[in-house]
């Protein structure tokens, strides 16, 4: 059943009201389904979802009564469940409006509820496939990032802890104090900047690794290949709880085997005249002990992913290249590099964003230690177990862990972006 012609602009002016448009365009069953969901909407909005938001404004009034964290969460469900309801709402309006302009097109328009079903299943199902899955991602992800953000805005600290003190918006005073705040801005600028030190100098040597173990391996007259390559994988087989726990005791000063073993029989060495060193107790060793730990415990990855990539390179490009003179350098340079990057830039990239966030290296060896840089880090913290810190302290400031987190995300997602849109990581041109 069609019509000749139908108003496109009063479709969609009757869908102010979700449903009436398209029950104009005479889809009853899609008419009734958008106004029942439009009614359950203003019904949760109306008995739970005002009070909630209302909470979410004011954080509690009366303390003992009013728990500020319940009633942020609240909030932030309901303003998920709003945000879901908007996009619906805008989706609705298209509908009205491209279906009045099919009518006018002469295109087929289901109207009959066994007709619109079909069409669903025919041409939406891969929507209909992902869709509960974007639900459970909005709710399972996108929920507790966005209580984590409106918490730096707050002052959940210490000395505001629900239900018996109420948690007050501040607005940008915590990222204030991180960057302005005497004690704050020492503490982060020196936490900051070895981070990067660490990401950068760990995340560099364990690719290095990986790429010449694999090099190495790779070369036609190296015999015993398998046995190479179970070795290179021994990192990677234990557990790195296990490694690094088990590095912590070999590096120790006063009985690691280090000092006591390795060091001692270098000194039996001609020209060699060691001294112990202080692994664990001065900060310069602790941090150059970490990054060689880490590079044994990440080659063993860029060393498996390597060697496929390099046994994907047709010879014949290595034969061209000597006919034309190429050396080893000039061939790894011209040939081997450039065909790595091309595969494994993603990778690397996330090796670095990885041992940025590496809290299990820093915590395990010797809990961010030895000594302290002031506001409860130690001198290897990291930010991620500055972050941690600052949360299960004796003085907690969960506001400003909060914060100092987004300026993570953002350092990450911006850094992640920027290298992959410079090196096309993604691109799916040739």
């Amino acid at each position: 059943m069609k019509e000749t012609k139908k108003n496109s602009n009063k479709a969609m002016l009757y869908s102010l009201i979700p449903g009436l448009g398209q029950f104009y365009n005479q889809q009853k069953f899609k008419g009734m389904l958008f106004l029942i969901l439009t009614l359950a909407f203003v019904c949760e909005l109306l008995l739970f979802g005002g009070s909630a938001l209302g909470g979410f404004i004011t954080l509690g009034t009366v303390p003992m009564e009013d728990h500020s964290m319940f009633l942020m969460i609240q909030g932030t469900l309901q303003l998920l469940v709003t945000m879901i309801f908007i996009g619906f709402y805008f989706i609705n309006l298209k509908d009205a409006k491209q279906v009045a302009e099919d009518w006018n097109q002469g295109k087929t328009v289901h109207t009959t509820t066994k007709a619109i079903l079909a069409n669903l299943f025919d041409q939406g199902f891969p929507y209909l496939l992902t869709f509960p899955a974007y639900i459970l991602m909005i709710f399972i992800i996108v929920f507790p990032v966005l209580v984590t953000v409106f918490m730096a805005f707050t002052n959940y600290d210490f000395y505001h802890i629900p239900p018996a003190q109420l948690i007050d918006w501040v607005g940008f005073k915590n990222f204030f104090s991180i960057f302005f705040l005497s004690s704050y801005r020492a503490t982060f600028s020196s936490v900051f900047w070895w981070t990067l030190i660490w990401t950068i100098c760990a995340s560099t040597l364990q690719i290095c690794l990986g790429i010449m173990t694999a090099m190495i391996a790779n070369q036609s007259f190296i015999k015993g290949k398998r046995v190479f390559g179970v070795i290179f994988l021994l990192p990677w087989a234990v557990p790195a709880f296990i490694t690094i726990m088990s590095f912590s005791n070999i590096f120790n000063d006063s009985a690691g085997a280090i000092n006591t073993q390795v060091i001692p029989f270098l000194n039996h060495i001609p020209f060699f005249d060691i001294p112990s060193i202080a692994w664990k107790t001065d900060p310069f060793w602790t941090k150059t002990a970490i990054i060689l730990i880490q590079g044994w415990l990440g080659f063993p990855y860029i060393y498996v992913m390597v060697t496929g990539i390099l046994q994907s390179i047709p010879g014949e490009l290595y034969e061209a290249a000597k006919i034309d003179g190429a050396n080893a350098l000039q061939r790894f340079r011209q040939i081997t590099l450039p065909m790595i990057l091309l595969v494994a830039a993603p990778i690397f990239v996330t090796q670095y964003t990885g041992n940025f966030n590496n809290f299990s290296m820093i915590y395990l060896f010797n809990n961010g230690g030895p000594g302290s840089v002031g506001g409860g880090a130690g001198s290897t913290d990291i930010l991620i177990s500055w972050i941690y810190k600052l949360t299960t302290g004796n003085s907690p400031q969960y506001s400003v862990a909060a914060a100092v987190t987004l300026l993570i995300s953002a350092i990450v997602i911006g850094v992640s972006l920027l290298v992959f849109k410079q090196t096309k990581a993604f691109s799916l041109e040739d």
